[in-house]
């Protein structure tokens, strides 16, 4: 199926419609000179799902009279959803979003790796994490792929239990 420009030309609707003419179209690359061994694939949150999360997490902590910020991100730590909900104070959003980071980096509660700390210091060092309770990686067999941040309410402890509910959601 072609589209008409209006100029007396038509052009491929799709790529798929446009006819190959190169010899690099007539069989598929199997694998682009990269043999199997050297790759793994892993598994990634959609953003249909971290978003479901962190409005899980966000209604949890509404309902619980908290003003807070979520972020979901990827094991990267690249953000998929950030949301600062009504009255968040401006630090909660970069709060969550180093929560969600260290949570998914290390595959263990903000909460649990707070203790680390106190064997460790320098891990303080490391950029862009925050050792402070409210992160929960999310996991897929048995491997972080991404991790859930809250920050804002007057517990750390609080902000971890609107997290796993988050997460919890994602169970549905």
């Amino acid at each position: 199926m072609a589209i008409g420009l209006g100029l007396g030309l038509a052009v491929p609707a799709r790529a798929a419609d446009a006819p190959c003419r190169s010899a690099a179209c007539a069989a598929p690359a199997t694998n682009d000179g990269v043999a199997p061994q050297n790759v793994v694939e892993t598994a990634h949150l959609t953003e249909r799902a971290a978003e479901k999360a962190a409005r899980a997490a966000l209604a949890a902590a509404v309902a619980a009279g908290q003003r807070v910020s979520v972020a979901v991100l990827d094991r990267g730590g690249n953000p998929i959803v950030v949301l600062r909900g009504d009255g968040a104070g401006p630090h909660t959003y970069e709060s969550a979003q180093r929560k969600a980071y260290t949570a998914a980096s290390f595959n263990a509660p903000t909460s649990v790796l707070v203790g680390r700390l106190e064997q460790n210091p320098t891990l303080a060092d490391i950029p862009g994490t925050l050792f402070l309770a409210g992160g929960l990686p999310i996991t897929y067999q048995g491997s972080p792929i991404a991790g859930i941040g809250v920050a804002g309410a007057p517990s750390g402890l609080l902000d971890e239990e609107f997290a796993r509910a988050g997460i919890e959601a994602l169970g549905h």
